[in-house]
Formats: C-alpha cells, structure tokens, sequence
C-alpha cells in the first residue's frame, strides 16, 4: 500500500499573501476541493469550497454533498465516550454542466466522531476532491494529507493545497509522476487515457505493476476475500457488460469492491457506466426506478450501501455483496473465530482452498447454499453476509493455481497490509493475462503491415481486415480457444465470444483498437518512406511505374505540408526528404513527360522551391514560363 509521506505546508501570513492559483493550471487536474458539514437542523451543506464558485452549476453543490456522506451515521463506531473513525471512498455521476455525457469523480475524505456531549452524539464531515479525471491512486494520497490537514487548521487548507496542485505540470497518462505538496513527493503512476489503446490484444504487457486500466490500486484482494472463488464469474459479468449491484455496509467498502470490478479487466476499454457509490439522489435513481416490470435493467454497475435499492431496483439480474459490518475490519474469519492463517502465531501462511470451499463437498454447505439461492438478496435486509446471486451461467473456471499462491496473514493487521500487496499483484497478474488472451484472437484484425523489401511505400498501404461477428465466430470455433483459455474455460467457451461481441464493451474498444491500428500503419508507411532510396528505387522500376510514384510522392508530400502547420523538426524533416524524392522521380523521367508535368504552374514552383537542384531543371522551367 502507498505509504503517506511526511507534509509540511506553509500557511499563516505566507499563504494569505501568495497569488492565488491558476484556474487553468488548476483545472487540468480538479473541478473543486470541498468542505461538506452534516447539519441537524439543514442536511448536507456545502461549508467551503476552492474555486469558491466551482459547484455553482446545475445544482452541482447538492450532488457533492449528497454524495460525501454514508446514508447513515455508523452505529459500528466504538462505543466510547469519544471516538474518531476515518474513511476513504469515492464516487461518479455525470457532469450536469456538461453538453455530452461526461462524468465527474469525487473522492472523499469521511470524519465520523462520536462524542456523547455532541448533539445526538455525534457529528461528521466530508473533504472532497472533485476532478475530471479518475486518478484515484493520487487524490487518495493527497485525500490523506488535506483531510487531516482541515481539520488541523480549517477551510483555508483548500486553498493553500489547491496552489500547490496548480503548480504541478500537465497530467502524464500512463507514465510515473512526481508531484511535490509541501515539503515532500508524492509518486503516482497516473493510469492511461481513456483514448488509450493500451498494448495489442496478442502481446502480454510486460509489467504488470504498471496501470493498463483504472484503479489499478483497487485492493482486490480484501474487497473480494470470502468471494474469491467468484471473481472469475464476477470478471465475466465485466467483460460482457452485465448490470451489477455491489452492497456493502459502508462507501468505503462498495466504492472498493466496484473499482476493483473495474480494474478486472484491464487491458479491456470497459465502457459500461459504473457509480462506485450510489444514493437516491443520484439524477439517474428516478429513471432506474421507474423502470418497468420485465424491463431489461440497463448496463451499470453500482455501489450501494442503502438496502432499499434490493427492493427498488430488484431487476438488476447480479447482485453481489461484500465487506464486513465492522469498520475497523474487513477480514471474515472461518466458523469457530479461528484465524485463517496457518502459520504459527498468526505469521503469514497458503490460503487453504478448503475455507473457500473448493477442495471438499460438505452437506451443510450444500444447504446453506440452496438456502441462500432461495432467500435471494432480499436476505440482506436481516443479516448481511458476503454472497453472489446471478442467473449468470459463468464460462470460466476458478483458476486453483491461482488461488494456491495466494498467502493468509493471520492476525496480525501489518503483515496483512503487506500481503495484501503481494496478493493483488498475484490476482492482477493473472487476470491481465486472462483478459489478454481472451482478447488476442482480435488481433488478425488489427495488425498493421509495412512495405516488403524491394517494393514501393509509396502506393496505399493496404486496408486492415474486415470484421464480420459470424466469420469471426466460426474460425474461431474450427481454430479452438488456445491453450491458455482452453485449459480454463468450459465447453461452451464461444458463448462468451458471442456475449462479448453483444455487449457494451466490445465495439467501443474494438473502434478504439481499429483506429489505433490504423494510425500505426500510416506511421510505419511514412517511417518507411523516409527511410527508401528513392534513385536505388527508382533503377528498378519502369516507366509507368515511374509515373505513377512521381504522382504518389506529390501527393504525400502536400499532405505533409498541408499538416506541417506546427512547424516541427520532424515535419520539416519530412518534407525536405519528399521534396528530394519528388525532383530525383521527376529526374528519370523522359524529357516531354516532364515538359507536361511543369506545365501546371503550382508543381513548377513546389519543384522549383526545393533547395536541393536537379541537372537541367532549371533550364526546363525557363522554357516552360516563356
């Protein structure tokens, strides 16, 4: 887990003085930094904000703040006379100031104190950071020291980090950063663009610790550990863009488990909506709500800590709960009270298969299962309990291999901190490396191409495949799954294929592929047009081969110039190298061929303007301008 670094910021007199941030610069990486206080008398209001206007439109200032509070105050808090309990999570609804469908991440710093002098015995308050962009694995970090630091010194915290933020460079998608607040660092690998093709669907990214996908910090391990044997259904209903509905007891324990979801299937462009912590004043509760009896429940996925959603939304076809009543654990201990470590003394052991059921069948489990399948989710409105109900028929296999790897911590909450790293780096190991397999039989229809040696970049490079659902299926069908999924799949693996192809998912991502292709074979065809001798090319070539390559490099090279606006070396660079290669094409042709061609007044002066001079050109534009 990121550790967070010691802070020292300058405030006081220094901090009132200094210019106020950048709206632009600061823009680039927040909407908003807030203050939310739970009012008795008013509800949830706003009591500070930086830019003091950022949550002006479109009621933008009710969605915060009805969106930064747990729908009730814990009664799991220690019952002490005076306690403090923190959390963590986040949120997403649409940008109501947005003319398309964009959406807005909120990411909350939650203080809940007990006090018995308080009235009703207790009071709490939120920090937001809002921000356009999901990059949780910083604004968790930063959430940590402007949290606290509220607290300590007030509103003006806002402001003070807000300058420091507005300081940092442009936001690096895919790439480490290091961003300095105060005194210290903090180091983040932003995850990539939404526009981010991420690496080809038949090449295994070479480092899994690097984010291929959002929320690459997702915990998935803790969020799912009494689930384990589910995540490879739960991985299925992601990729084919089933609904979901996570419950949890608290925003922290459902926005974790719906980011982990997320992150499950990286490298994969997952396009369905999903609101890692969902209320009744999200915009869209009335038309979910509304929805009729059979209606077929949008594709969503949705964190949910308020039970009355089992009732009101009961269509959703999966619904899947997660975490543990008790805040200050999330770890579910087997039957007994017995640790599930096996190591002496609670030290760290093998996660054994059979508390997850997998090894041995029990009667009682079978009947508790059935039990569970007949009450349904509506079992949660009298007891909670970490389960999965779906009328989903899963493809793929637990992967016990997997699973062997897997280490318990025992008791000890540091040793569990740590495992926890090294069981997620297992887990998102392996279902990267699902995922990619499950998409490589894509990339025939996005592979790029480059010229043959010998043989001219100049013509059109060729078109990629066509795709079509049906040929696909059926050559996949006569090929088999390949190795890696066909040792993990069942036999009706190509009713995933076919779901895959169905759903929400597949066409976003196979555009965004398709485009990216296409991209990179138009810039190894012009690499490769840099790279060609054009006299060694054109001693091979006939006459009307000639021809048509004069007419080709022409062409390309007032592309070139018409987007050479910026002006950059390897624009010009480009255009130097076209303007060669048109004059040494125009050298070898016979003499009234190039009377015709320079009869036209605009090539007579893009040949003319050239530095570079070819024998007895000079003299042949002359007689041509008489």
């Amino acid at each position: 887990m990121n550790r967070i670094p010691s802070v020292s910021l300058r405030g006081g007199a220094d901090a009132a003085a200094a210019a106020p941030p950048d709206p632009a610069a600061l823009a680039r990486w927040a909407r908003a930094f807030c203050v939310i206080r739970f009012d008795l008398e008013r509800g949830q209001l706003v009591e500070a904000c930086y830019p003091p206007d950022a949550l002006a439109a479109g009621g933008l200032d009710r969605l915060v703040a009805f969106s930064s509070f747990p729908d009730s105050m814990s009664h799991h808090l220690p019952r002490h006379r005076s306690s403090v309990h923190d959390s963590l999570f986040s949120f997403r609804f649409p940008d109501p100031s947005s003319p398309r469908r964009a959406f807005l991440y909120g990411f909350v710093f939650n203080r809940q104190r007990q006090d018995e002098r308080l009235p009703r015995g207790g009071e709490q308050k939120s920090v937001v950071i809002l921000s356009h962009a999901p990059y949780s694995s910083l604004f968790r970090l930063l959430l940590q020291i402007l949290g606290p630091l509220c607290f300590d010194v007030g509103p003006s915290a806002l402001a003070m980090v807000a300058s420091h933020v507005a300081a940092w460079p442009a936001p690096a998608p895919g790439r480490p950063m290091e961003l300095p607040i105060g005194s210290a660092a903090l180091r983040v690998h932003l995850p990539p663009a939404a526009d981010d093709p991420g690496p080809p669907p038949a090449l295994l990214p070479a480092n899994p610790s690097v984010p291929y996908g959002l929320f690459h910090d997702a915990d998935l391990f803790s969020a799912f550990r009494s689930l384990l044997l589910h995540l490879w259904t739960l991985w299925e209903l992601m990729v084919v863009g089933e609904p979901v509905m996570v419950v949890a007891p608290s925003p922290a324990q459902c926005s974790e488990a719906v980011a982990g979801l997320v992150s499950l299937v990286a490298p994969l462009l997952y396009s369905v909506d999903f609101r890692p912590y969902f209320t009744i004043h999200d915009p869209d509760f009335a038309r979910l709500n509304a929805l009729a009896e059979g209606e077929v429940f949008p594709p969503m996925v949705l964190g949910v800590t308020n039970l009355f959603f089992l009732k009101s939304l009961k269509s959703i076809p999966n619904v899947v709960s997660v975490g543990s009543p008790n805040p200050n654990s999330t770890r579910v201990l087997p039957a007994g009270g017995q640790s599930q470590g096996n190591g002496a003394n609670g030290t760290p052991g093998k996660l054994k298969l059979d508390k997850l059921a997998i090894n041995k069948f029990s009667p009682t489990g079978l009947l508790n299962s059935i039990k569970l399948r007949r009450e349904g989710p509506l079992s949660l409105m009298t007891e909670h309990k970490e389960a999965l109900w779906s009328t989903y028929a899963p493809t793929t296999k637990p992967d016990t291999s997997v699973l062997n790897r897997l280490i318990d911590a025992g008791m000890s909450p540091r040793v569990e901190e740590s495992m926890s790293v090294v069981n997620n780096e297992i887990l998102r190991r392996h279902f990267l490396e699902l995922t990619t397999n499950f998409l490589a039989p894509f990339g025939p229809y996005l592979r790029t191409t480059t010229p043959s040696e010998g043989s001219s970049p100049f013509v059109d490079p060729p078109l990629l495949p066509p795709f079509h659902a049906d040929e696909f299926i059926n050559g996949l069908a006569a090929r088999g799954p390949g190795k890696f999924l066909s040792k993990r799949m069942r036999s009706n693996w190509l009713d995933l294929y076919r779901r895959f192809l169905e759903g929400p998912n597949f066409m976003p991502w196979f555009r965004q592929r398709r485009a990216a292709a296409e991209q990179e074979q138009q810039r190894l065809w012009r690499q490769a047009r840099m790279n060609i001798d054009m006299g060694k090319l054109m001693s091979k070539m006939t006459e009307l081969e000639r021809i048509d390559s004069f007419n080709a490099i022409e062409r390309y090279l007032l592309r070139e110039m018409e987007n050479s606006g910026a002006g950059t070396a390897d624009s010009v660079a480009a255009c130097q190298k076209l303007k060669g290669d048109l004059q040494a094409a125009f050298s070898v042709l016979p003499k009234d061929m190039q009377q015709l061609l320079l009869s036209n007044p605009k090539r007579a002066v893009l040949l003319q303007a050239s530095q570079e001079k070819v024998p007895g050109f000079d003299g042949i534009v002359s007689q041509t301008s008489l």
